[in-house]
């Protein structure tokens, strides 16, 4: 453990925010090589369709079929993958699944109208989008939790029909990955990964449906897809690496907080990891303890990276001043380890998801507590949102104009389209008016 290091910082410094930014920096930069693939991506999907989508499969997923038939899997195969599943396995994405919805249901949009006393009506007409793809990490990595964050709440919305794409390398699928899929309801899965699966969602092929809006994680190659398809077709976002930010006040066991800084650390090397506490010895205990448990974790490479590029032990004068930091760094997850979480969460402006409380461990979001795990990273909290039924409704604007409230609008409409030299705007409004003079 000689050469792990990770960096220490006081908000009291002078230099504290130059510190702080160099920690949280990261080069979001578009690599013009992978962009320029992904663009050809692109191009081919669209204008070859199916036998682009048949050729890069075999090229990049080193899976082979005799066409885009044999890329779709039947819901008898999800079936099947449901029913092979041992029961501890089967039980725990049933109990996540029915928690997720039932959190889904809480953030339904409903439609509403009120009428003014001229008889105009005003209101908003809320539907759910008519088609969604989710796109899934596939090969030997299984993410079912995946799956069931971004299913269930389009589920939920009333989304009619739900594609789902995953890359199965070599042919290799993962029966987790099915089963929930067939426990979320989907309603097409194809085997198809990378920039292809989006470029195809996104414009449609002869065989795999377009859709409306596409979900879920990937690689750079996935989320440089997306970002060019934007406009396309909706997404829900371009996500950076995983983040977890943990307040704690000196109380909780520096074990139990070594290991949340881990969960997100094990990611991969970029994810961030940071704990902010008034306790100078309480920042002392956890780098200590991070050091003894490293070497137990199977991951234990990786979390040292994550850790030695972009992880820090930051002390502060008071939890007041941590809440400042937190709103600050807008992370995506944000634990609050804390005597009191509920007072100290009143002080949160931006975060993905709060975490309250010291037995409340960022892992337990990541599969079953019910909010969504799809949250929004690299300090876009400041401005958006998690993922949930919301991103899976629209809303259009109603309105129903009495003749006594038309002439009263068109008066108003009238005077401003001419301001704006739009005579036609006017006209078509003047039509309107009960008494023109």
């Amino acid at each position: 453990m000689s050469d792990f290091s990770i960096t220490r910082l006081e908000a009291g410094s002078a230099d504290f925010a130059q510190d702080l930014d160099a920690v949280l920096a990261w080069d979001e930069a578009e690599d013009a090589a992978i962009h320029g693939r992904v663009m050809d991506i692109i191009q081919r999907i669209r204008k070859e369709g199916d036998a682009a989508l048949v050729e890069l499969t075999r090229l990049y997923d080193r899976f082979e079929v005799a066409n885009a038939s044999g890329l779709e899997l039947s819901r008898e195969e999800l079936k099947r993958a449901w029913n092979s599943l041992p029961s501890d396995s089967a039980d725990a994405l049933m109990k996540a699944g029915e928690r997720i919805r039932l959190y889904a249901e809480r953030q339904k949009m409903e439609s509403w109208r009120y009428s003014e006393t001229d008889g105009t009506v005003l209101g908003q007409q809320v539907t759910p989008l008519d088609k969604v793809g989710v796109y899934v990490p596939g090969g030997k990595a299984a993410y079912p939790s995946s799956v069931l964050m971004n299913a269930m709440p389009a589920k939920v919305a009333g989304v009619p029909e739900i594609v789902m794409v995953v890359p199965t390398p070599g042919g290799e699928t993962n029966p987790l990955v099915l089963a929930a899929a067939y426990l979320a309801g989907i309603d097409r899965v194809f085997r198809i990964g990378g920039a292809q699966a989006v470029a195809a969602l996104a414009y449609g092929t002869e065989t795999v449906p377009r859709v409306d809006k596409i979900v879920g994680p990937g690689n750079i190659y996935v989320a440089t897809a997306k970002k060019l398809v934007f406009g396309q077709v909706g997404i829900d976002m371009v996500a950076g690496p995983s983040e977890i930010l943990v307040i704690s006040d000196g109380g909780t066991d520096p074990d139990w907080i070594a290991m949340d800084l881990f969960s997100q650390a094990e990611h991969d090397e970029d994810a961030q990891a940071i704990l902010v506490s008034p306790d100078r010895a309480h920042l002392d205990a956890v780098e200590s303890s991070i050091r003894r448990l490293l070497p137990t974790m199977e991951r234990a490479e990786v979390i040292r990276a994550s850790l030695s590029r972009r992880g820090a032990l930051i002390q502060v004068r008071d939890l007041e001043e941590a809440a400042q930091v937190a709103n600050r760094i807008a992370p995506e997850h944000l634990e609050l380890s804390v005597e009191d979480p509920e007072s100290l969460a009143g002080r949160i402006r931006n975060a993905g998801a709060v975490f309250m409380g010291r037995y409340t461990a960022e892992a337990l979001g990541d599969y079953c507590a019910g909010p969504n795990h799809v949250l929004p990273t690299s300090g876009t909290a400041r401005f958006s949102s998690p993922l949930g039924v919301y991103d899976f409704q629209k809303r259009s604007s109603l309105i129903f104009c009495s003749p006594q409230g038309a002439d009263q609008l068109a008066r108003t409409a009238s005077v401003l389209a001419r301001g704006e030299g739009l005579t036609a705007h006017a006209r078509s409004a003047e039509y309107r008016i009960a008494e023109r003079t």
